[in-house]
């Protein structure tokens, strides 16, 4: 099933959205389409047009094959800026929390613009990411992945990963929504050092977007480079940059991690 077509299933407040099998990875659902789904419901909070500026998003329990259950509640609607906070809910039990900021554009004095990137490899010549049924978490298959650096548990000694990824079939149209699921796809940062499979996920994660919106086409790749600042203790933190295939900046994503080796 499309990732647009899942979102769709929020068309009210509150909504139950049914995750299909194929975006399970394990026993949890992937941690992206849950995010996308929430802000889709707190999307719909404002009454104007404010585009999202930073979601702060805390993983609180694993999202099983049962009905989600998505609400929203709008904190405060400024003038320019708006604040909203979302929950995804099973059995009575609160499995990922979203507080959003959503702010209008304004004249400034300030304006600083990023500057394009490039990877130094390009996406012809980095490797695909199979998907093998039954070892690949069973959502990767909705993806298409060009690593530029090593493969998760490949026994890499990069403290960064880099590469390309978009939805391996074409989505109608690329939101905000969208880039949430292509961020999240990426494996944690700290996986291509490891030399064997190990359980990891995501604790946290903050996400600001860059507004307006540089356009992503639908069968083009998002452009992704994420650093390991630190890690010990089991934990990881890691800041990534995001953009187009044309160098512009669309996304500044920070995590922390979980990791088990």
């Amino acid at each position: 099933m499309l990732f647009s077509k899942i979102l769709e299933g929020v068309s009210a407040q509150p909504s139950e959205v049914q995750i299909s099998d194929d975006w399970m990875q394990g026993r949890a659902a992937f941690g992206g389409l849950g995010a996308a789904l929430v802000f889709e419901s707190m999307r719909q909070q404002l009454s104007s047009s404010a585009p999202v500026r930073c979601l702060q998003i805390s993983f609180v329990g694993p999202i099983s094959a049962e009905p989600l259950h998505v609400e929203s509640e709008l904190l405060r609607e400024g003038k320019s800026v708006s604040h909203v906070l979302g929950r995804g809910i099973q059995n009575g039990q609160t499995k990922i929390v979203i507080q959003g900021s959503f702010g209008a554009s304004r004249d400034s004095i300030i304006e600083i613009k990023p500057e394009n990137e490039v990877l130094s490899t390009g996406v012809e010549d980095c490797q695909k990411l199979p998907f093998i049924k039954g070892v690949m978490p069973e959502f990767t298959k909705h993806f298409d992945f060009r690593y530029a650096t090593a493969f998760p548990f490949g026994g890499g000694d990069k403290h960064f990963v880099e590469g390309y990824v978009r939805y391996a079939e074409p989505e109608p149209e690329m939101t905000e929504a969208h880039l949430l699921g292509l961020v999240d796809a990426w494996p944690p940062a700290t996986l291509p050092l490891m030399d064997k499979p190990a359980m990891a996920s995501s604790l946290s994660w903050t996400i600001e977007f860059v507004q307006p919106q540089p356009a992503l086409g639908n069968t083009e790749y998002s452009v992704y480079r994420a650093d390991i600042v630190e890690s010990s203790n089991g934990y990881g933190h890691t800041r990534a940059k995001i953009w187009n295939e044309r160098g512009e900046l669309q996304a500044i994503s920070q995590q922390t991690i979980t990791h088990f080796a």
